[in-house]
């Protein structure tokens, strides 16, 4: 599954200490934050914070660092969630899906879900008509779709909360 990001399952977490935990919460809020700022901020020499982020990525804890782009402002101002349901799950068919629809273009993320729907696509368009055929020409034709709902997104509010708790803390 080339291009997928690795997942870490919770039996196989990553051991995180304070410091990996402090960099990592830097970094949530500004992945640009330079190295010296995280090593001052966090009480580390330098060089030991370059060791530390580097491990962070080598364990799959950091699995990248992303900019921000707001689709409007590139011409897709129109975002949907599709759901896409398969008329049966054969490996082949989700194992294509996995590997081919999240390199289509407008496609901001592919998620993999539990229920009556399979797979939640979220995507950016130009215009209604071009994700009308975006849904056509790239979803309900793939082998194995039996279905895709198309749900218009009106607003979006990113979150702000960080996934890493202090030392000590609970969730």
């Amino acid at each position: 599954m080339a291009g997928m990001a690795k997942v870490v399952h919770p039996s196989a977490a990553p051991v995180l200490d304070a410091t990996d935990r402090a960099l990592v919460r830097l970094l949530e809020q500004d992945g640009r934050t330079p190295n010296a700022t995280l090593a001052r901020t966090v009480g580390i020499a330098e060089s030991t914070c370059l060791v530390r982020v580097r491990s962070l990525r080598e364990r799959g804890v950091i699995r990248g660092i992303h900019a921000d782009i707001d689709p409007a402002a590139v011409g897709r101002p129109v975002q949907a969630m599709i759901a896409v349901r398969f008329g049966g799950h054969r490996r082949s068919h989700f194992e294509a899906f996995n590997a081919e629809v999240p390199r289509l273009p407008g496609v901001l993320a592919v998620h993999h879900v539990s229920g009556a729907t399979d797979y939640l696509v979220h995507v950016a368009a130009e215009s209604a008509d071009a994700l009308r055929d975006f849904v056509l020409d790239h979803l309900t034709n793939r082998p194995g779709v039996l279905h895709a709902e198309t749900s218009l997104i009106f607003d979006s509010v990113r979150g702000t909360g960080t996934l890493v708790a202090d030392e000590g803390a609970t969730s």
